[in-house]
Formats: structure tokens, sequence, C-alpha cells
């Protein structure tokens, strides 16, 4: 395993439980180490200019992609929870950079509409070793993308693989939140092992709790604007009720555009500053070393502190309730189901052709291919869809096609 510091040593200015580039663990295929550019950085910037990245332009957050120009897709996500990773990693002394490259690709492999595309994938694939999407997101970046001429994927560090695969956590041992690892990543595994009973560094779980601390507040940015609940319905919720009642005290009279702006970004500074006081709070007991003390703590550092963790449950599950069950929403995503099962089925028995690059003659392949050879690649090929290509192929297979509108 090749161990290139790149701009060498360690990097004044972080603590020392960061996660040192200058000792990275290195990459799956060495490389010669940038004068210019530390580990982390080329990761960041490989992501930036993938394949992959473009397609979050198009991927659905929670309203596919033509119901307005204004709501959220994964991209634009994406670039929100780097920010606030960022801004969490800078306050607790981390490596910035790889915070943003986690954050940036955390998204990666997300199929088409949503976690609807993801279930009914992963109901699809059940017998093939199940389909989820951060181990999507790490077979992009070390297999699907092909870009070099030395190597498929992108050749990413260790420690940005790592913080892909363990974005929620462990997946082995007494901490890990599921007994069952995806076939995608025990393949890896063994062949680049990614500690998967141990926990992350900080900077992926600034990047893991900046996605929730995003998605809680700019869902409801969406949802409003949606109309699927009004600002009044907000007065019950312990902190966007409280920042609801706090902007109105201040401007009365503001119109609900200017509110909706002013309690979603009260909330994430909120939150932002309490997830950086909890921490720090959590790192002055612990006194970690190094990175190394951080992983085998045995517990998750970056979190919330208990009043804002039940203030986010809470918003999580009014999101529930009046967004992601809304019927509007769930009448789109039965449609979205539809399309996503009947292309899964065409590819894979051969009714339906997959361009040249995933594998030439496919009719062909059905016969040369393992059921489960098959189905994975058909998996990968619909998961890199986006939105609008995957209303697209249902057209150009199917007579009809359900209306996401």
């Amino acid at each position: 395993m090749a161990n290139p510091a790149g701009m060498a040593g360690v990097r004044e200015g972080l603590a020392p439980y960061a996660t040192q580039a200058g000792r990275s663990r290195g990459r799956l295929h060495p490389e010669p180490a940038s004068p210019t550019r530390t580990p982390f950085q080329r990761d960041r910037d490989r992501i930036l200019h993938s394949t992959a990245f473009r397609r979050l332009a198009h991927k659905t957050q929670v309203f596919v992609y033509h119901e307005g120009d204004h709501y959220r897709t994964r991209l634009t996500h994406s670039i929100e929870v780097a920010q606030i990773a960022r801004a969490l990693a800078r306050a607790l002394r981390v490596d910035e950079d790889l915070a943003e490259a986690l954050a940036l690709a955390h998204d990666f492999g997300h199929s088409p509409f949503g976690h609807t595309g993801e279930d009914e994938l992963n109901g699809r694939m059940a017998a093939y070793g199940g389909f989820d999407h951060n181990a999507q997101s790490l077979r992009i970046v070390t297999r699907l993308e092909r870009r070099y001429a030395e190597f498929d994927g992108l050749n990413l560090t260790w420690e940005t693989l790592e913080g892909l695969v363990k974005h929620n956590g462990p997946l082995r041992g007494v901490h890990a939140r599921s007994a069952a690892v995806a076939g995608p990543v025990a393949e890896f595994d063994a062949l680049f092992a990614l500690d998967l009973d141990r926990h992350s560094g900080l900077e992926a779980q600034c990047a893991a709790i900046a996605d929730d601390i995003a998605y809680n507040a700019h869902d409801l940015d969406d949802g409003l604007r949606a109309g699927l609940f009004r600002l009044d319905d907000l007065a019950a919720l312990p902190l966007a009720g409280d920042l609801l009642a706090e902007v109105r005290r201040r401007h009365p009279g503001l119109d609900d555009s200017r509110t909706i702006h002013e309690i979603v970004r009260r909330q994430i500074t909120a939150m932002v500053e309490d997830v950086i006081a909890n921490t720090m709070a959590a790192m002055g007991e612990l006194a970690p070393a190094d990175d190394a003390a951080v992983r085998d703590c045995g517990r998750t550092l970056v979190q919330f502190g208990p009043a804002m963790a039940a203030a986010e449950q809470a918003v999580k599950a009014f999101l529930y309730a009046k967004v992601y069950r809304a019927p509007s929403v769930m009448r789109v995503r039965e449609g979205a189901r539809r399309i996503v099962l009947d292309l899964f089925d065409a590819y894979f028995c051969g009714d339906a052709q997959m361009p040249n690059e995933w594998g030439g003659d496919w009719r062909s392949l059905r016969h040369r291919l393992q059921d489960a050879k098959r189905a994975r690649l058909v998996a990968d090929f619909i998961a890199g869809m986006t939105d609008r290509y995957a209303i697209a192929e249902h057209r150009r297979l199917f007579d009809a096609t359900p209306d996401l509108r």
C-alpha cells in the first residue's frame, strides 16, 4: 500500500486528533505525490470533476426535476452539505478538504427518484447482495468512473473511501447499526481493508452530521415553497417554532418568502453552533492524542447535544408526515417506482438493450453472464441514471409512462 505524503508532514493549525494528509494510508493504486496539493485536496478535485458529480444536477432530492427551478437537487444539496461540513471542520481544527470531499461525494450512489429508486433496486437485488446508496457510492469511485488510463474509479485515498462507507457509522462489530454489510462493500474491503468495525475520523463525522443539518433545514424550505404545509404549522416544533416566533417578533409583517429564509438560516446556524459546542466538550473529555484514538473511542463524537438532538428528531418526524408522505409526493413516488421496476426487468431479461459501453450485445450477455453479475450491471446502469434520463428511457421502451407531476 502506498503512503504518498504530498506536501508531507503535519499541517500547521490542525488539532492533534485531525486526520493528517501527510500520514494518509495511501491509495489502492500507488501514485506519485503532488508537489502542490495534499492527497485530500486531490480527492476533492477528482470528485468535483467526475461524471457522477455532474449527474447530481438532475437527480431528485425530494421533488422530481421538472417541478420547479428552485427546489433542491442532489447537486445543490451536496454543495450545501460541503459548506456546513467545512464550517464544522474549521471550528474543530480538522482537515477541511477531507470533510469537503466526503460531503461532495456522499450522494454519488443515489439512484434516480431518491429513496424510492433505492428501495426498488434493493428489492430487485435482494438475492444478489442488495443495493445500498452508500455502497454504490463506493462502487462508483472505485470501479464505475472510467476516466484514468491506469485504473478504474477515482483512486481516492483510504481516508476518503473509509468516510464514504461509514457515513452512518461502523458496519461491523458491536457499534454497527446493521448486521449486514452490502456486497460491494465486502468485496472491496477484502481487497483494501477499510476497518469496518471502527468509527471514522472527525472529518467524516462532520460530513455526516452536515448532511442531517442541511436536509432538515432545506426540506422545510422546499416543503413550504411547495405548499405542503403552512408557516403556522411550524409553531409546535421545538426549534423551528421558536425561530418562527422570533422572526415575527423582530420583523412584523415580513412576507412569507423572507420569513422562510430567516427560519432556515437561523436553524442551520443554531444546529451548527450546537454541534461545535457539544463536540468540543466531548473532545475535552476524551482528549484524543491522534485520529486513531478518535476511531477507537467507540462512539460518534460529532453530535448534537441532547436538547438539539430531540429538536432534530421532531423536525424529521414533521417532515416525514408533511412532506415525504404527502399525498402528492406519494403519488409521484408510485409512478417513479413503476419506472425503476420496469426498466430493471426489461434490461435484466434482455428485452431492452443497454448502451454498448455497458457490455455490447446485451442479448448475448444474457446468456454469458451469471444472474448475479447481470443484475449488478443492470443496477449500476439504472443507479447512474438521472431522473429525466430514466423517464426518457421508459418512454422509449414502453407504450405508457407514468406522469410524475
